[in-house]
């Protein structure tokens, strides 16, 4: 059968590509049950990412399909994503988005100059702990936007309020629910 999961993650190509290995790795193990066709990225008028889709040829077996189902909601998709196939939507995910908008316009230039995106994502994901982690991000003219991904949104945006509020690069940033 024919398959789409819709994922309702924000991740660049490079970073859906790295689910698709996954899930073929996955797939071949578990006696060849599915095979990726292609794949693609849906974007907002502005240019960033909204979503992306994940095509793929799957067994016709329905424990097979039970078997997929469970396996998207083990391995971290996000709340919000569906596997189309035969004209119907499953629901799967179970984690929660986070997107973190770093000002890329209007903070003081010496701020872009001395502070390093890196160090800062790394202070953010200690932060996190095992609560969450960085799946993705996005620079635009305006915006660097930052994509978390993990078990609760509220516990995450509470463990990055210390990191937010002092560092250089967080001046005028949002957070906003993702997923």
């Amino acid at each position: 059968m024919f398959l789409v999961l819709h994922l309702n993650s924000r991740l660049q190509p490079k970073h859906r590509f790295e689910l698709e290995d996954a899930l073929t790795e996955i797939f071949e193990s578990n006696d060849n049950v599915g095979k990726i066709t292609g794949g693609g990225t849906a974007m907002f008028p502005s240019g960033e990412i909204e979503s992306c889709d994940i095509e793929i040829e799957f067994s016709n077996r329905s424990e097979d399909f039970e078997w997929l189902l469970n396996l998207l909601d083990n391995i971290g998709i996000p709340k919000g994503s569906v596997v189309k196939t035969g004209g119907k939507d499953f629901s799967v995910g179970s984690l929660e988005g986070l997107g973190l908008y770093l000002n890329g316009c209007d903070l003081p230039q010496e701020i872009y100059e001395i502070c390093d995106v890196n160090e800062l994502i790394g202070q953010l994901e200690n932060s996190l702990g095992e609560t969450g982690r960085l799946f993705s991000w996005m620079e635009l003219n305006d915006f660097t936007a930052l994509y978390f991904y993990g078990t609760l949104f509220d516990e995450m945006n509470d463990k990055i309020k210390p990191v937010i509020s002092s560092h250089p690069l967080c001046q005028k940033c949002r957070v906003e629910r993702i997923a």
